[in-house]
């Protein structure tokens, strides 16, 4: 009895190459010792060039303990290492380490949110930035002086407890998750270009309504924001060498990594249960979709308010970090960035969001702002017109295009992503060649098994079933 031959799975990760355990530790602890013993060197002048090459290149490690082949234990290592040791006592050395670990960690939850949306669903939403200002502006108003002076009480001139900070997460998830609704059920009807144009100028009126609302405080925005108070924890920073100033940093620290570690299994979870099935159903096509029984409309409410409600989530955190907001923070730009940091990565595949995330805020307030900082301190006399920070945008643009043109599936896609961007980049199979009469090759089978019946090739049987008249069928 012969066994047919078992095809490779084309949407199935496989390992490549040798086992790079030792290669991955060994990165890791010399890309690590490089950032924390030459911070110093690279703090001014010219060679804080190197503070983005550095820290860049320390990240990598994380990047590879993922996608290389090695011992899980390494792997764990590593992540450790960065996340307990190197990561914290950068920020503790530098504040701005802290703040840019932060922002990475509250757009990479906020792009884990729109790739439900885009990624699985293929809803094109360029709106998405209005469910961050809603969680924003909810504790904004409410956890800081604004909300004394809309109630005229003196008791809440501060704001309300800030305990109540922990309250305001899930309230911002319920709340953005119902706007999320409310926008998707007028619009849903709509596909591609259409949605999109609506859910950006519904996501500009919710602009709008904060430029303009007296609740909001209009234009001049709302500052004094405060965060949750956390006794033990800031106790913990005062051990490990933290001055007073940056208790805050760490506490948001460690909560941003609980809130981005809880979305990636939320997101995991939902990739691979019935209702993300259905999702992926959807943007494939829709039609078939409905034609098995998916219901559209449900389903990409679903889609709207499950990621718009992580949105709210990280607009109560983003607003505490900050402690000062107003809409400029909340423009249509914020939304094609956010968009951005889905496709470079790999649009449907977790890790590749977030390193988009990584990489397009390491761009946006790291690489650049430091090298416009190095050409002015370098060259005081240059035209301002130079400035490389100004044409973040262009530079942003180009990179896009060139992904588009050379690598459209994202920096890390998964699979199923890879397979369906390249499944025509090959040459045809034929199914008369020698090999396949001979072999078999890969359509399965022998053409002709020697009964001297003729075996037809699909396009050729079709062909001779149209040549046959009614009654010879």
């Amino acid at each position: 009895m012969t066994t047919a031959p078992v095809r490779p799975n084309p949407l199935q990760t496989r390992p490549t190459g040798g086992d790079r355990t030792w290669l991955l530790l060994a990165y890791t602890a010399i890309s690590g010792l490089l950032l924390v013993f030459m911070r110093d060197l690279v703090a001014d002048g010219p060679m804080k060039m190197l503070q983005p090459v550095l820290f860049g290149g320390f990240l990598l490690s994380l990047l590879f303990a993922y996608q290389w082949k090695a011992a899980p234990w390494a792997k764990m290592l590593v992540f450790a290492s960065a996340i307990v040791f190197v990561l914290p006592f950068m920020g503790r050395s530098n504040t701005s380490y802290f703040d840019l670990m932060i922002q990475m960690m509250i757009f990479a939850a906020l792009a884990l949110g729109l790739n439900i949306v885009v990624g699985l669903a293929g809803l094109l939403d360029l709106g998405y930035i209005a469910f961050f200002a809603v969680g924003a502006y909810l504790w904004g108003i409410f956890g800081s002086p604004q909300f004394g002076e809309i109630t005229g009480n003196p008791a809440f001139a501060g704001g309300i407890n800030p305990a109540y900070f922990w309250l305001f997460i899930p309230l911002a998830i319920a709340a953005a998750a119902g706007v999320g609704v409310l926008i998707g059920l007028p619009v849903l009807k709509l596909k591609g270009d259409y949605l999109a144009i609506v859910t950006l100028g519904l996501g500009e009126v919710i602009r709008i309504f904060a430029n303009n609302l007296e609740v909001t405080n209009g234009p001049q925005g709302i500052d004094a924001i405060e965060s949750a108070p956390v006794p033990w924890l800031n106790s913990l920073a005062h051990t490990l060498g933290f001055a007073e100033d940056q208790y805050r940093l760490f506490f948001l620290y460690i909560l941003v990594l609980a809130v981005i570690a809880l979305t990636i299994v939320v997101n995991q979870r939902l990739d691979r249960s019935k209702i993300g099935r259905a999702w992926i159903a959807i943007r494939e096509d829709e039609v078939a979709a409905q034609a098995m029984g998916v219901p559209l409309l449900k389903t990409k409410l679903l889609a709207f308010a499950t990621g718009a409600s992580f949105a709210g989530a990280m607009g109560v955190i983003f607003a505490a970090k900050q402690a000062f907001i107003d809409p400029k923070s909340f423009d249509y730009f914020q939304s094609i960035g956010v968009m951005s940091m889905v496709i470079l990565g790999g649009m449907g595949n977790i890790p590749g969001v977030i390193l988009g995330a990584i990489v397009v805020t390491m761009l946006n307030l790291m690489v650049l702002p430091t090298l416009s900082e190095v050409l002015q301190s370098s060259f005081p006399n240059i035209n301002q017109n130079l400035d490389p920070s100004k044409y973040q945008r262009l530079i942003f643009g180009l990179v896009l295009v060139f992904m588009m043109l050379y690598r459209p599936e994202g920096l890390l896609p998964s699979e199923r992503r890879k397979h369906e961007m390249h499944s025509g980049d090959g040459p045809a199979v034929d199914s008369l060649t020698a090999e396949n009469q001979l072999h078999g090759g890969e359509l399965g089978g022998h053409l002709s098994d020697g009964s001297g019946v003729e075996t037809h090739s699909p396009g050729l049987a079709t062909r001779s079933d149209n040549e046959r008249t009614g009654s010879e069928k």
